[in-house]
């Protein structure tokens, strides 16, 4: 169908990279972490809008330019490393002060709308070089070098693709919220919580600015 290959070991494949903890995986959790179930939910959702960009990219072979310059490649992965980092220190400085006052002041720490959150796990998922090498190197082993369609394949495998990210995203995000709600109140575990998920953004931002191709 569609020139589409091994779509069984494909499926197989793609299950085993989602329960593989990676950078998406650490952001879903430290948002629900950070804001509940609801907030992990809808950063698994800009993180599945991200990938839409890297199917469209891919398919009509944008991906391909980015994987062979290294100039591009090095802006994708200096700008994606900078937002990680940036993330996470705002995580790690967040103030924890239940008795304060609701001033202009602390509304500017008040929790992320839902669109800021989408916009973030978007933003964050567009940005990562590693997952333009990721579809740029598999989706191709899943169509016929012959087909005649390979738009239509690399679009419909990352349909499905995205599709189980999605839902395995959005489980790792209620787990994660449910575990955090049992938390609730508790400003002290609540601000190391934080920190520490803030450490993991800078630590993996630091980690994507150093890796190699």
């Amino acid at each position: 169908m569609l020139g589409i290959t091994g779509f069984a070991f494909f499926l197989v494949a793609v299950f085993l990279l989602n329960v593989t903890p990676g950078p998406d995986t650490a952001y879903i959790v430290g948002r629900s972490v950070a804001q509940g179930r609801g907030a992990g939910i809808v950063s698994a959702l800009g993180i599945s809008a991200g990938c839409i960009v890297h199917t469209l990219a891919c398919a009509f072979g944008l991906t391909a330019i980015l994987a062979a310059s290294a100039t591009a490649f090095t802006v994708i992965k200096i700008a994606g490393a900078i937002y990680l980092i940036y993330l996470g220190v705002r995580l790690i400085f967040t103030k924890h002060d239940d008795a304060a006052p609701k001033t202009q002041a602390n509304e500017k720490a008040a929790p992320k709308s839902l669109r800021q959150l989408f916009a973030q796990g978007f933003i964050t998922n567009v940005l990562n070089p590693k997952v333009v090498l990721f579809f740029v190197s598999f989706f191709p082993q899943f169509v016929a070098a012959d087909s005649q369609h390979k738009t239509l394949a690399f679009l419909t495998l990352g349909v499905v693709f995205i599709a189980m990210s999605t839902l395995w995203n959005g489980f790792v995000a209620w787990i994660a919220g449910s575990v955090t709600e049992r938390f609730a109140g508790k400003s002290g575990v609540k601000k190391w919580l934080d920190r520490g998920v803030g450490g993991a953004f800078v630590g993996l931002g630091i980690k994507l600015a150093t890796s190699h191709r």
